[in-house]
Formats: structure tokens, sequence, C-alpha cells
């Protein structure tokens, strides 16, 4: 009897595993062909006139300090809005974990929940090799010197697609990405971050598994008549579309500029004229998603502000 009970469990534990495994199995499957439908038009893209307006998230809590980026999961359906500018400092009672809070939302933009995950977010996004969503800290490059609870980390998701405020390790400081507020965005495809540098034309190239600096850009300001205290200060996003892999907020001009990936000026993407972009937008309110929308924070929009959807390229 004994026996029999022994390998009743010994029995039960496999297929509790083997269907964990399915289960994960499945849901990466479900991944790769979100991510397929989604890549499917990044060889036809076309820069748009004028920025499609495609929806708003509305925050519905006040920003602990600072709205940052924007991520989005396919196969969860659902986007993370992070917040930073509070560093990690402990206590005697207390440990080095952040206060900044990152924001669920579904697809429609509909608020779910907040989540204390610890760090002092600048860039979430969702990496496309590992299916992890990651965030990526204030002063990755150690430039304002060491703090706990800096580098790169992967946030856990439960079944329902929502954060547990656990997280992992993916890669410790490194002072090849410059500026300390950098935004870097990712190239799943080629395990790159691109780092824009503050006050500046300049992108940092940074190899994803290194850290290692494999090349600068400079980006064009002469063709768009810019200069660098008119547009985004931290952030470049990375479209992953070929011929237009980079853009750029000129906030001044309201406008999107978009270039490829050796620096060289494409064209420009309009915004409405009307639109109350702030100065803050210089350094914080941003974010692109793998389905192809560029977010901007508005905080006259709303209570506590909302982040515009934008498509720039077709």
């Amino acid at each position: 009897m004994g026996m029999q009970c022994l390998l009743n469990k010994n029995l039960q534990t496999m297929t509790n595993n083997l269907l964990t495994l399915g289960k994960n199995m499945l849901k990466n499957i479900l991944i790769l062909v979100c991510l397929t439908i989604l890549n499917s038009s990044y060889t036809y893209a076309e820069i748009n006139k004028d920025a499609e307006f495609v929806f708003k998230i509305n925050l519905t809590k006040k920003p602990t300090t600072r709205p940052q980026t924007v991520a989005y999961v396919p196969v969860e359906k659902k986007y993370y809005v992070a917040d930073g500018g509070l560093a990690a400092r402990g206590s005697d009672y207390e440990a080095p974990i952040s206060k900044s809070l990152i924001h669920t939302f579904d697809e429609a933009g509909k608020y779910i929940e907040s989540t204390r995950a610890g760090f002092d977010n600048r860039s979430i996004y969702f990496n496309e090799k590992t299916f992890k969503l990651e965030t990526i800290t204030y002063n990755v490059s150690t430039a304002a010197g060491f703090a706990p609870m800096t580098g790169i980390f992967s946030l856990e998701l439960d079944e329902k697609g929502l954060l547990t405020a656990k997280s992992d390790v993916v890669s410790q400081p490194s002072a090849s990405f410059g500026s300390a507020g950098t935004m870097p965005t990712y190239d799943s495809k080629n395990n790159l971050y691109y780092a824009k540098q503050e006050n500046s034309n300049r992108v940092f190239v940074l190899d994803g598994k290194s850290k290692e600096l494999k090349k600068e850009i400079k980006l064009d300001f002469n063709t768009p008549n810019v200069m660098h205290h008119d547009v985004a200060s931290h952030f470049v996003a990375f479209t992953g579309k070929p011929g237009e892999e980079l853009i750029l907020l000129d906030i001044d001009h309201k406008r999107f500029l978009i270039y490829n990936k050796d620096g060289k000026y494409q064209g420009s993407s309009a915004l409405p004229k009307s639109l109350k972009i702030r100065a803050q937008n210089h350094f914080n309110g941003l974010g692109y998603t793998v389905n192809g929308y560029y977010f901007i924070y508005l905080d006259s929009d709303g209570e506590f502000g909302s982040y515009h959807a934008y498509k720039v390229l077709k």
C-alpha cells in the first residue's frame, strides 16, 4: 500500500510538471506567433506625413515622481508604464528598494494595478529573444557613482500577465552606456542597445551580451534644422524597421524625426500643433512598443496625465 501511494504521488508530480512545461511552451509559441505578425510589416515601412493618433492610456494614479517609458507584451495583451525618479535608498529597517511603481493596463488602456518592483526605472521593454519584460535603471552607466539596485533586470509576470514584484539580474551596470540619465532602447533581433546621450546628437550602440561599445552614431541635426535643446535628451526609439530604425522626438517643433541606423535623416512625421508637450518630455515620459506605437506623456490631459500612442511608420 505504501509503495502504491509513493508511486501515485510521483506520478502526480510528473503530471503537474508536464502540465506546467506544456503551458510555458504554449505561451512561448503564442508569443512567437504574435511577434511574427507584428514584424511582418517591417520590410515595408513608410513615414506617415502626419503621425496617426491611435489611443491613449489615462493614468489613474499620480506618477511616483517621473513617468518614464512604456512596454507592451503581445501574448499578455498588456501595457506596462514605468515610473522613475525615486532612488533605491535603504535604512536600518528597510532594504534599498525604490518606491517607483510600474502600472499595468490592458490593451485598450484600462488600468489594472500598480506594482512596486523596486527599481528607479528609465527604460522598460519587452525582450523578444527571452520573451521577458525587462527594465533598465537610472545610472546604468555608473556615471553618477555606484548605487544599489542598478543595472538591467527582468521582471517576473504571473499567469495573468501581472507583475509579481520579483526580478532577476540581466546585467550589471556598464560605463559604456554613457550618460547617467540615458533611456536605452533594445534591438532584440541583433541584441543591441541604443543609448541616446544627453545634450548631443550622439547615440551609443552597445553589444547586448558584452555591453561593449560597438559604435557611435551621430544623428544628422543639420538637415531637419534642429539643435540638441530642441529634441529628447535621453531617448531615441528603436523601431526594427529597415531604413527607418530610429525615431527622435522634436519637442520644440512638435514632430518626430526619423533616421536610419547610421544616423542619416529620412524624414519627419508631424504632431498636432495644439498638442501640449512640456519641457519634461526632453527627459522623460516617452516610449516605443513592439507593436509600433510611440508614446508621449501629456501631464495636462486628465487628472494625472495620459500617454498618447502615435503611429509614425506605416
